[in-house]
């Protein structure tokens, strides 16, 4: 938990936005339930090894969203409209997330396979990084570009309470002062 706090945290930064690393952070418990679930397949335990994996797991899975959001915000910042920059970023960075997933899915499998000393140890933390790469890889190139229209919607009141705005910090503050006019109204009644 305190992974998911501090990736947050640094991407936040890194955006300088808390709507951005939202939607990059979406796709990390559909990738922790693609390791479990390849954990319990494969018959292993959650031991401090398969933990190790599963952190490992969320800085792998938060590589995939951050290159699609900041493609589709270079995209959007050159004029495009947000829906032709997701589309156009998940289209052009579809290549370069498989290709560095499947590495990665490659270079583990002899953590998976290992066998000697020490072994089970080590096939635990293979298992649980693959497992949940090979689910996160796919839920991200369709996770990744609905949630960003939906959350960068500033017709949405998800949008509202995330900050999201035309770019110039004008139509959230509106919004959300729309909201919570109506609220305060209530309460000095």
């Amino acid at each position: 938990m305190l992974a998911l706090v501090l990736i947050y945290l640094v991407l936040s930064a890194q955006f300088e936005s808390f709507r951005d690393p939202l939607i990059i952070m979406l796709t990390v418990p559909l990738a922790l339930f693609g390791a479990l679930l390849c954990l319990s397949l494969a018959g292993q335990t959650m031991n401090i090894f398969s933990q190790i994996g599963l952190i490992m797991l969320i800085g792998l899975v938060s590589k995939n969203g951050i290159l699609m959001v900041e493609f589709a915000n270079q995209r959007k910042a050159a004029g495009l409209s947000k829906r032709d920059a997701i589309i156009d970023s998940a289209g052009s960075r579809f290549r370069p997330i498989l290709m560095t997933s499947l590495s990665t899915i490659l270079g583990i499998l002899p953590m998976v396979f290992a066998t000697g000393a020490g072994a089970e140890s080590r096939t635990s933390m293979g298992v649980a990084v693959a497992g949940g790469l090979v689910f996160a890889t796919f839920f991200t190139l369709y996770i990744i570009p609905a949630m960003y229209s939906y959350i960068s919607s500033s017709n949405g009141r998800l949008a509202m309470v995330v900050g999201a705005t035309d770019g110039h910090g004008k139509d959230a503050d509106a919004d959300r002062q729309a909201i919570v006019e109506p609220f305060a109204a209530d309460k000095e009644q």
